[in-house]
C-alpha cells in the first residue's frame, strides 16, 4: 500500500481552509483527494485551487450541503460533483482562457496552478 502525501495549505486564512474554520482540517484531505480523483489533476494543483478565491466558494457550497444535514465527506462528493457538472462558458473563458465547455472544476483547478507557476517566475 502507497500513502499519498496531502500538500498543506498555504493559506490558512482564506481560501478553503479559512472558509472552512474549525472544520478546516478534518475537510482538507478529503477535498484534496475528491478534487483530484475527479479533475485527475495532482495534489499541488488541487491545492493552489483550494487556497484560492476559488476554493473559498468551493468551501461554501460544502458549507450549504453541511448546513442542510450532509455529513462532511458526503457534502465534499456532493460540491466535487456539482463543480464537475458544470462548464467552463463564453465569458469564464474569455477572462481566464479556460477551453469553453471543459468541467468548471477542472478548469479551475489548472486556471489556479498555471497562475501560481506565473507568479512564481
Amino acid at each position: 500500500m502507497t500513502t499519498t502525501h496531502i500538500p498543506a495549505t498555504q493559506n490558512e486564512a482564506w481560501g478553503f481552509w479559512g472558509t472552512m474554520n474549525d472544520q478546516a482540517a478534518a475537510a482538507w484531505p478529503i477535498a484534496m483527494t475528491a478534487i483530484s480523483d475527479a479533475t485527475d489533476q495532482p495534489l499541488e494543483s488541487v491545492r493552489a485551487f483550494l487556497d484560492s478565491r476559488h476554493g473559498r466558494h468551493f468551501a461554501d457550497d460544502v458549507l450549504n450541503d453541511l448546513h442542510a444535514g450532509s455529513d462532511l465527506p458526503d457534502a465534499i462528493h456532493a460540491a466535487t460533483q456539482r463543480w464537475m457538472g458544470w462548464t467552463i462558458g463564453r465569458l469564464t473563458s474569455k477572462q481566464h482562457g479556460i477551453p469553453k465547455g471543459l468541467p468548471y472544476l477542472t478548469g479551475l483547478v489548472i486556471h489556479c496552478e498555471i497562475v501560481e507557476e506565473a507568479l512564481a517566475d
